[in-house]
């Protein structure tokens, strides 16, 4: 009997395991229909009909060949379908911090291999885009996570849990990667450039 239960259990992990990893595969394919739709009509629709959060910016991680829509808000049910802005922050590319967060096993995975010096863009609904360069990476205690609103420089700070691979979701610890605005200011992408991307 216990080698059963135990061959159902481990089905039963790697069933949720699989949910959560297809629910963010899914979930970015649908939102980038809704954002593509924003780009063309200046306000992101809902992404599904039950949807509490609308993309708000397309986050690129050009060195680690990752890209993924980044939605408004950083509730629980916001994370499983994409990164989210978190509420109260700068909006990217503004003078502030705009934080950013995600899950460590889906949409930021890529962070595991970043490096300080590499680049991050971020392309806002409205056309804008901005690059940034990593200037820093830290691992902190959630309970004493300190990240300021208010830099003098436009600041993106994405944040996740800690450490990468590990079994149990969650954790008492999160690395924190702060990138700043690459110097130039941001560009405005036509229509056109957008959509060849």
């Amino acid at each position: 009997m216990l080698p059963r239960l135990l061959a159902a259990a481990a089905v039963a992990t790697i069933v949720a395991a699989t949910a959560i990893l297809a629910k963010a595969h899914v979930g970015q394919a649908a939102l980038e229909i809704a954002w593509r739709r924003a780009q063309s009509m200046g306000a992101a629709p809902a992404p599904w009909p039950w949807a509490d959060t609308r993309p708000v910016a397309k986050l690129r991680a050009p060195a680690q060949d990752a890209e993924m829509l980044v939605l408004s808000g950083a509730s629980g049910r916001t994370l499983a379908w994409g990164p989210g802005l978190l509420d109260g922050t700068a909006r990217p590319g503004e003078r502030g911090n705009a934080v950013v967060s995600a899950h460590r096993d889906t949409h930021f995975r890529f962070l595991a291999n970043a490096s300080i010096g590499d680049p991050l863009v971020v392309e806002r609904l409205d056309g804008v885009r901005v690059a940034y360069r990593i200037v820093a990476m830290r691992v902190a205690d959630a309970s004493r996570l300190a990240i300021p609103r208010d830099t003098d420089l436009p600041t993106l700070t994405l944040v996740t849990c800690w450490p990468f691979g590990a079994i149990a979701p969650g954790g008492p610890l999160r690395y924190v990667v702060v990138a700043e605005a690459d110097g130039g200011s941001p560009q405005r992408l036509t229509m056109a450039a957008s959509a060849r991307r």
